[in-house]
């Protein structure tokens, strides 16, 4: 049995219902999906969940969409956040927004990320565009390549920052026109597709579809900051 896990880094795992006993956790950093977390016989999980909140109240303004007003005003936020944050970025010179920090994505490959996820939430399940990815989308890491270049993502492409906020740009302005003319009645209308080729298969009304766009949108601006609060700090 390995009991030396000094250093080790666990990405994309599945640690449900994992024990540590008699453990050093000294500068441990858990991030993901996390519930029933027990700490020295501690549930510690509420007590996270409302810092977040605390910090982050565009958190309970998405959990408590209850109409077509609602998704408009929380996309009214998420533009405001990320032009609070963009203009942030552009005071750092142009190699710095294509950084990683620990290996996560860097700025540039953020923004490519959502441009995946517009399309894969709006264009393609909601509007059902033919062809609905830009070619400077960025799927998730564990996405198959083959399957990205096959929907015409180029992962190999090295843009400017520039060509990806102009991209950026016209995602996110597609994502206006829909909540523009977006009516309650429209929020059960099922979409057919699937946001990509393997993804499960079946039908999501519009009201999810909005809701995953917009908590993907809260959690990479999360990290986004986090990210480039150290790049500033440097």
């Amino acid at each position: 049995m390995v009991n030396d896990l000094r250093g080790a880094r666990f990405v994309d795992c599945d640690l449900t219902r994992a024990k540590i006993v008699d453990g050093c956790l000294v500068d441990l950093d858990i991030s993901g999906y996390v519930s029933n977390l027990v700490v020295n016989g501690i549930d510690v999980t509420g007590y996270v969940e409302a810092e977040l909140d605390r910090r982050h109240p565009e958190r309970v303004q998405l959990r408590n969409i209850q109409d077509a007003d609602g998704f408009r005003a929380m996309w009214t936020t998420i533009e405001r956040l990320w032009s609070e944050l963009t203009a942030r970025a552009e005071r750092l010179p142009e190699p710095v927004r294509h950084e990683r920090v620990d290996d996560e994505w860097s700025y540039v490959e953020t923004m490519r990320h959502l441009i995946f996820i517009t399309d894969s939430w709006v264009r393609r399940t909601i509007l059902d565009q033919e062809r609905p990815f830009h070619p400077l989308a960025l799927p998730q890491t564990a996405y198959d390549p083959a399957d990205a270049a096959a929907l015409g993502m180029d992962l190999d492409a090295k843009p400017s920052y520039a060509e990806v906020l102009e991209a950026r740009a016209d995602r996110v302005a597609v994502v206006r026109r829909v909540l523009d003319g977006l009516t309650d009645a429209d929020l059960g209308r099922p979409c057919l597709r699937s946001p990509a080729p393997g993804y499960p298969e079946g039908e999501r009304p519009v009201a999810e579809c909005l809701a995953v766009l917009m908590e993907e949108e809260c959690e990479h601006h999360r990290f986004a900051t986090r990210d480039l609060t150290l790049l500033e700090s440097r």
